[in-house]
């Protein structure tokens, strides 16, 4: 099946590259996740992006959408865009950190209070800076917007509630290839385990790794209770899709298309958020895991500890190992959110 799956996902790349001489006015749109704009933030994105486009341009400019994995991974996609073969994708932090490891400064952890903080920190003064980077490090991309990929991570274990930072102490817990995730988990106490996304939950049944975390709509489409015991939502990380298109493609549209290209955007920006606070609402959320698993939610006091012993770990990662620029990005990063805390969005 894997060998089946390879050889299409090829053959799909290999047709993209032969006809992309020939179809300017068509984006292809590459992403990781499952094609059901009711199921999927991604996908809710990418749906609302290609209804807005194909409508406002009159047809002029079309998208064609492969989600699921069809011309290969995340990081596979970031190349594709670059090079022109697809021209746009929603890539997580991890897979753009290889080339823009600057990204990695949105992984300061129990940084955010709330939603919203989120939406005003990226739809501000520091999301269009750090698009701004973007652009500027990888010089052939345009960067449109950072959508939402499900909401705040939550850890989940099968050993023991997790409540206060000591629980964490001798926990394996699955993280990402990121060295900043590895950072934090270590900091909590617990073991970090780099595993592959695919190798999950079976790690989790095996009782090779004993938990892992992630935003609780993904956790939940996981089908992760079934092999976890106790979840913590710990809110601990939020981390955003990167949307980018390619530039050559969106600088040889005429301005009235690229003006559509933002406006598209910014909906599918909305649809991600909107339909990630539905799913964790819903029984696809965490209504239907507290059935399931059992939920431990933290107090202020709580996450204040978990925040005074990652923080500094965090920030020491950033300034031993990415640069000046990178610093300079965390800095207006820990500003804007700590203003967005702050706010008051409904008197």
């Amino acid at each position: 099946m894997k060998t089946a799956l390879k050889s299409a996902s090829v053959g799909a790349l290999a047709a993209l590259v032969a006809s992309s001489a020939m179809a300017g006015g068509t984006i292809r749109f590459g992403h990781d996740n499952k094609t059901d704009p009711f199921e999927n933030p991604a996908h809710a994105c990418t749906a609302v992006f290609q209804n807005i486009v194909t409508a406002d341009t009159n047809g002029s400019v079309t998208v064609e959408v492969f989600g699921s994995n069809q011309l290969g991974t995340a990081a596979e996609h970031v190349q594709q865009v670059r090079d022109g073969v697809i021209q746009a994708t929603l890539t997580s932090t991890g897979a753009l950190a290889s080339y823009y490891p600057r990204i990695d400064v949105l992984n300061l952890p129990f940084a955010f209070a709330n939603n919203a903080s989120t939406y005003s920190v990226f739809d501000g003064e520091f999301g269009a800076t750090l698009a701004a980077d973007i652009e500027a490090e990888l010089g052939d991309v345009v960067v449109l917007g950072f959508p939402d990929t499900g909401g705040f991570f939550a850890v989940t274990n099968s050993q023991r509630q997790i409540a206060n930072l000591e629980d964490f102490d001798g926990i394996r817990i699955r993280t990402m290839t990121l060295p900043s995730h590895q950072k934090i988990v270590q900091a909590l106490g617990a073991e970090a385990y780099p595993l592959s996304w695919g190798e999950v939950y079976s790690g989790l049944q095996t009782g090779v790794i004993d938990g892992q975390m992630n935003p609780v709509p993904i956790i939940s489409f996981a089908n992760f209770a079934e092999v976890q015991k106790h979840m913590t939502l710990t809110n601990h990380l939020f981390s955003p899709y990167t949307f980018m298109v390619n530039k050559a493609f969106y600088d040889d549209l005429t301005e009235a298309e690229q003006a559509t290209l933002h406006t598209a955007a910014e909906s599918c920006v909305t649809a991600s958020r909107g339909l990630s606070r539905i799913i964790e609402a819903s029984d696809r959320g965490l209504a239907g895991l507290m059935d399931k698993i059992e939920v431990t939610a933290l107090s202020d006091e709580q996450r204040a500890a978990m925040a005074a012993a990652t923080q500094p770990a965090f920030e020491a990662h950033v300034g031993e190992n990415l640069d000046e620029k990178a610093g300079e990005l965390l800095t207006l990063f820990k500003a804007e959110v700590e203003t967005a805390n702050a706010s008051t969005y409904i008197d």
